[in-house]
């Protein structure tokens, strides 16, 4: 009876080939596993591929609320952005789906995990780091990093085998999606001053075809946590559903960056995550007015050091785990309603309000009924600026 490998199985060119190159390489039966996050796919279709391919066994597991609830709005929370302007859409997911994976692999008894990643990519990395965090002694295979083909001798080894070619060459974008965002590479895109065409998008309209009319909506937040819109509370996946196709329908949520590779590389990468850019927007706003200055200072610092952990796959680190306590910690009162403007690919907050919120009109007035005792403010100067002044008084340079 030959070992058992279990598969990340996506249904596309690269993993639809590992099911035959497993087999005939390692002798390993395979079995498929596919991991709805919002994937947007007919997985019944990629079942019975899988199983049509060669597959054992072919299971879809449906995780969307997990990895909203438990990998989203904790990022949410960190407002956790690479590079300042990745809502890391695929690198959330990587973390979940090596659990899975992982999980899957002890209760079948198979002696190995395998995954479709390129040796160029940031995912053959958060994939193997997050599975040998939680399994440690679990053989990884990456068939793709392996078997050295190119994109057209894969799909000339897919025709020879009778394995269905999902795509063409003529049609090379490459697309993760997931309900928190899409991602877009390849083809003309790889160069950078090529402008993204409108066929490499998805979720959202061009911002100069967006309605002329403005939408207003409001989002309330308990915790840190997006729970309503519009009043109508909501669960995560519905939320997340809800405003990327209210955002997307504005022009809301296209990203266009050069990315620092994990790996060492600079890649062009698009993405389209509507919900994600209204959200942060809006729980940016909450954080600003319940949060101290000390707070939302070093909130940010850890924003960068959270986002960096993610990307890098190192979701399952400690120091991911401890910078996720502090964050929960900030939350505790940025719970209120954030009102929006969509308009044109733009997101504009609006207004702001909660029952925690540190703003104070009476010492913010310059009207009636201002309390900021202004008499103090001479005073306050003087103590603060004494050390500039009592240097810049004994230790005067060639510039003073």
């Amino acid at each position: 009876m030959a070992d058992k490998v279990v598969l990340a199985y996506s249904g596309g060119l690269d993993t639809s080939v590992a099911i035959k190159w497993l087999k005939e390489k390692y002798s390993l039966d395979v079995i498929a596993l596919t991991v709805d996050v919002g994937n947007e796919r007919d997985f019944s279709a990629v079942r019975d591929k899988a199983l049509k391919v060669g597959a054992i066994k072919a299971m879809v597991v449906d995780v969307k609320e997990q990895f909203v609830n438990d990998y989203v709005f904790p990022a949410l929370q960190a407002e956790a952005l690479y590079e300042e302007q990745y809502p890391l859409a695929t690198a959330l997911s990587r973390p979940l789906m090596s659990k899975v994976l992982v999980d899957a692999a002890l209760k079948e008894g198979a002696t190995a995990i395998a995954h479709g990643c390129t040796g160029k990519g940031n995912d053959q990395v958060r994939f193997e780091v997050g599975i040998t965090a939680l399994a440690p002694d679990i053989k990884i295979i990456a068939p793709a990093r392996e078997w050295g083909m190119t994109r057209k001798e894969t799909i000339a080894y897919a025709q020879q085998h009778n394995i269905p070619v999902p795509i063409t060459i003529s049609s090379p974008y490459s697309i993760d999606e997931n309900l928190w965002g899409r991602s877009i590479e390849c083809g003309l895109l790889e160069d950078p001053w090529n402008e993204p065409p409108e066929d490499a998008f998805l979720w959202s309209v061009s911002p100069a075809d967006a309605p002329d009319k403005a939408a207003y909506i409001e989002i309330g937040f308990e915790k840190g946590v997006p729970v309503n819109v519009d009043s109508r509370r909501m669960d995560g996946v519905s939320l997340t559903q809800y405003l990327n196709q209210l955002a997307g329908s504005h022009g809301i949520g296209r990203i266009d960056m050069i990315e620092n590779r994990l790996v060492g590389i600079k890649s062009r990468e698009i993405y389209e995550v509507p919900a994600g850019v209204v959200l942060m927007e809006a729980h940016r706003a909450l954080e600003s007015l319940t949060l101290s200055k000390s707070q939302l200072r070093f909130k940010q610092r850890v924003a960068q050091e959270y986002a960096g952990l993610t990307y890098d796959g190192l979701w399952f680190s400690a120091h991911r785990r401890d910078l996720a306590a502090y964050v929960q910690s900030t939350q505790q009162f940025v719970s209120g309603t954030v009102r929006l403007k969509l308009f044109k690919g733009k997101c504009s907050v609006v207004g702001r309000k909660s029952l925690h919120s540190l703003y104070s009109l009476s010492l913010a007035t310059y009207d009636k009924g201002d309390r900021f005792d202004q008499s103090a403010a001479a005073g306050f100067i003087h103590i603060w600026g004494l050390p500039n002044k009592t240097q810049s008084q004994v230790q005067k340079t060639e510039d003073d």
